[in-house]
């Protein structure tokens, strides 16, 4: 789903983006490690060897990525990608399926396509991660860097100057909550019932990553997923924004931000939490965009390009890639609006270049 800034920025943003990128990469990162948990808008690779559909590990996804091809749900970076450059890390953060010797110690990107808060989503369209299982790699991964660094102790001494991004929902709507025919989730829980479910549910899953050391946090809410061309396609009328879907997005991140102000006064005294809001703002022509709602590469039934098929040239003047994701100018946009707060109404109560400079 696309994550959005306010138009106030403008095109100088991009300048200043860059500039940042080149700043950030000389010297040692900011963190010493970063942990991504999240769905199809940060996964890297952790899907192209799961029975499922929801995989991007062909052309023309990469196109404009250096080695191609990766299984990114995007034709370049995705945010969590260009975040991981802003932050000064040399080497983008590999995906758990991946990931071998001393990779660890710089982190890890458990991210899946498809998966949810909930088990069940995205389930349909074959196996993904769900974020319940992204949390048990990531006991496994803390076991190994204890074993490295000489003991439990000494890793969660390491770990909790770490960042955690995690940024998933999305499919607990459109692959769950907005696809009755599969979900009796819609059946079960009002829109506020099923928002407050997921946030409990998110909670207890928060609270079991501090008992594994992390205390910096970065949570990102659901963008306005009724604005993608597949929900246009399938759900707006006369073409316009499904706003069923958005209202449901704005329900989660409401509660989300307050789960942010909860847990920074439960763990106030060693950890801090950040909220990203995803659906602050627009992305208008003065970005340089001239095609909001159709996707730059041809897309199938399930609303991923088509194999090898011709994407659109002029991919930088593009918002989606496919029928649900952005392109990288959309997330290179993102990325610099979370990570330094171009945009007051984005970040909150602080951006992530503040979040990693905090004691």
């Amino acid at each position: 789903m696309a994550c959005e800034t306010k138009t106030w920025l403008v095109i100088p943003l991009l300048f200043l983006a860059a500039n940042y990128m080149q700043h950030c990469v000389q010297g040692e990162p900011q963190v010493p490690c970063l942990f991504g948990f999240g769905d199809s808008l940060s996964d890297s690779g952790n899907n192209n060897n799961l029975p499922t559909s929801a995989k991007s590990n062909y052309n023309p996804y990469g196109i404009d990525f250096p080695i191609g091809p990766t299984g990114r749900f995007t034709n370049g970076r995705t945010t969590f990608d260009i975040i991981t450059e802003f932050l000064g890390f040399e080497k983008f953060i590999p995906p758990f399926a991946n990931t071998i010797g001393s990779d660890i110690l710089k982190g890890v990107n458990y991210a899946s396509g498809a998966a949810g808060i909930r088990f069940e989503s995205g389930k349909h369209m074959g196996a993904d991660i769900s974020l319940g299982q992204q949390l048990t790699n990531h006991k496994s991964i803390f076991s190994e860097i204890a074993v490295r660094l000489g003991g439990y102790d000494k890793a969660a001494e390491y770990l909790d100057k770490c960042l955690y991004y995690v940024n998933i929902g999305s499919n607990d709507y459109i692959n769950n909550y907005f696809l009755p025919q599969f979900y009796p989730s819609s059946h079960i829980y009002s829109p506020e019932q099923y928002a407050e479910a997921l946030i409990q549910e998110l909670s207890l899953d928060l609270q079991a990553l501090h008992y594994l050391g992390a205390r910096k946090y970065v949570l990102v809410g659901v963008g306005l997923i009724g604005c993608t061309p597949n929900a246009i396609s399938t759900r707006g009328a006369n073409g316009s924004c499904a706003e069923d879907e958005n209202a449901a997005a704005f329900m989660f991140n409401k509660k989300l931000k307050s789960l942010v102000d909860q847990f920074n006064t439960q763990f106030s005294a060693d950890s801090k939490f950040i909220f990203i809001n995803s659906t602050a703002g627009t992305i208008d022509s003065s970005f340089g965009f001239t095609v909001f709602t159709a996707p730059c590469c041809p897309t199938g039934e399930n609303g991923q390009c088509v194999p090898n098929q011709t994407p659109c040239q002029n991919r930088n003047q593009y918002v989606f890639w496919d029928a649900f994701h952005p392109t990288e100018a959309v997330n290179r946009l993102t990325a610099f609006a979370s990570y330094n707060g171009s945009d007051p109404a984005f970040t909150y109560p602080m951006d992530i270049e503040q979040l990693v400079q905090s004691s």
